[in-house]
């Protein structure tokens, strides 16, 4: 049953330096959706573009030290892909991997900043998920989109939910469009299994938050609704340390 974690590593030289590929080699998983990557795949070391046992794909963006994501695979996909919309692929935002059973899709969602200085941009990106994953399922393929959304839907899923609602990641327009995503055909994978509060996957370096586990739920595995029958289990991994993210993982038959 193969097992999928994703994380954004926030910088992918700088979680090297933090024991991130001892963390891969004792995880095992069979694949490793990255975001934030900040590399063109030039500016790295052949250990962190093939660590034993893995390929890797990149999709880096335009600017340098900036977004980026990639994906660590033990199984060769059929094809790999991005969104097919420059203004989004020029930020590296999308990967999509074809297997035989699953599109698993790594994706790294906009952040909509202060002052919703790009919620245009987020919720077009948003919009263009959907219709990107509906051409998916409509093809008949099953798909696990996985990734930093920069989302949290609903107040179960940050721990201040009042006083964020004036923060990116939390504005009404984004919370909508997540819902939307949902409306339209797909389950996220971590509320399915687990109702309560407290579970979170980012946290600000500010004022012990991590410790104080003030977070957010930011990070997600969504799948189609036919394909959720085969999602055995959602898990957030808190403890695994290295970012200001935690990795998620799933496993699927």
């Amino acid at each position: 049953m193969p097992r999928i974690i994703s994380w954004n590593v926030n910088g992918i030289r700088a979680i090297s330096q933090k024991g991130f590929f001892d963390w891969l080699g004792q995880e095992q998983p069979d694949f490793l959706c990255v975001q934030e990557t900040k590399a063109q795949p030039d500016q790295l070391t052949e250990a962190i573009l093939a660590p034993k046992g893995y390929r890797s794909v990149w999709h880096s963006a335009q600017r340098k030290g900036y977004s980026g994501v990639a994906t660590y695979f033990k199984k060769e996909p059929l094809s790999v892909t991005d969104m097919g919309i420059s203004d989004y692929d020029c930020e590296g935002r999308v990967q999509a991997l074809e297997y035989k059973n699953f599109t698993l899709i790594n994706a790294y969602f906009p952040n909509s900043q202060e002052e919703r200085a790009r919620i245009h941009y987020k919720v077009g990106f948003c919009n263009e998920m959907i219709n990107f994953c509906d051409r998916l399922v409509k093809d008949g393929k099953n798909i696990i989109l996985c990734g930093d959304y920069n989302i949290a839907h609903q107040p179960i899923d940050l721990a201040r939910p009042k006083e964020n609602e004036n923060s990116a990641g939390y504005y009404i327009e984004e919370r909508e469009s997540m819902a939307k995503f949902l409306q339209a055909g797909y389950v996220d994978t971590f509320r399915h299994f687990t109702k309560d509060p407290g579970h979170y996957t980012w946290w600000s370096y500010r004022g012990g938050a991590r410790e104080r586990n003030v977070g957010w739920r930011i990070d997600y595995h969504c799948v189609n609704k036919d394909f959720i029958k085969k999602v055995k289990d959602s898990h957030i991994l808190p403890h695994v340390m290295g970012s200001d993210h935690c990795p998620v993982s799933v496993t699927v038959q």
